[in-house]
């Protein structure tokens, strides 16, 4: 049994009419023509390493955006909605390697439940550019990043090699975290070592979706805890639009990114780091 967060989805149907696409990834089955608009049709068993969906026209499509893109997944059937707490949702068990498409599992009624990382499948079928652009790196930026470490939490795996991708390309070192409870223990390892995490990390990035511990309540914690309230908090997700800018600001982040925008995520901490005013060393030759 598998499940995705209900947050991302658009509406489900019965399968339509695929029309197929020459030249494209096994997985995309077709496309659609639905709501005015034309969808790609992703096969999820297929995309999960398993054998292909039979009988189309008994199955469903669920109409999903991530990422600022809409695409469906066709799938065998639709059980039911349920509402979960995040802490009942925990981070795929450790043994299970790096290439399985999970997020995080749950249990329902004694079954287990695997939430499958979407960002990896559409990553692997339909690849964004992710390289910054190259007028956005400065040498006075280069310097001023190599001083910084940057702070990130996100469960999905394809989601932290992008965003470490472009913040290593700009010069920052990258601290990783799985999710907001491992990202929370940390900072309060911190201030217990007498480190003020607000100084050492000058931004913490941070998925909204994540076993354990979301973003939202991350930031709603760092928030409340006087010691960690100073930190400059960036929710990083691919929900999309005024959901998550409502929520942003009732829990105190102080900036929102949809994913993934490699120069709209540069130029954020670019501007973060140039409003600190952080002294640089002398350059090679001045006194």
């Amino acid at each position: 049994m598998y499940g995705i967060n209900v947050f991302k989805v658009k509406e489900v149907l019965q399968c339509p009419k695929l029309t197929s696409l020459p030249g494209s990834s096994s997985v995309v089955r077709g496309v659609a023509h639905i709501r005015g608009g034309t969808i790609p049709i992703l096969d999820l068993s297929l995309a999960t390493g398993n054998p292909p969906i039979e009988n189309l026209v008994d199955r469903f499509v669920i109409i999903t955006e991530y990422n600022i893109r809409i695409q469906g997944f066709l799938v065998r059937g639709v059980e039911r909605i349920i509402n979960m707490n995040w802490e009942d949702i925990q981070p795929p068990p450790k043994g299970t390697g790096h290439d399985h498409f999970l997020t995080a599992v749950t249990t329902y009624n004694g079954d287990l439940v695997e939430i499958i990382d979407v960002e990896k499948i559409l990553a692997e079928v339909s690849p964004v550019n992710d390289d910054i652009s190259e007028e956005l790196i400065t040498e006075e930026i280069t310097q001023r990043a190599t001083e910084l470490e940057i702070m990130i939490a996100d469960d999905s795996k394809i989601a932290r090699k992008q965003m470490a991708k472009t913040l290593l390309r700009i010069g920052f070192k990258v601290v990783q975290f799985n999710d907001g409870k491992e990202a929370h223990d940390h900072l309060l390892d911190l201030v217990a070592q007498g480190i003020n995490p607000a100084e050492k990390y000058p931004i913490l990035i941070s998925d909204i979706e994540m076993p354990e511990m979301d973003g939202y309540t991350l930031t709603a914690e760092i928030r409340a805890n006087p010691k960690l309230k100073a930190m400059f908090v960036v929710l990083h997700t691919s929900l999309s639009g005024v959901f998550n800018k409502a929520m942003v600001s009732k829990v105190g982040a102080d900036d929102f990114l949809a994913k993934f925008q490699p120069d709209m995520l540069g130029q954020l901490v670019i501007d973060r780091i140039t409003g600190l005013g952080i002294d640089l060393p002398p350059s090679e030759g001045e006194g």
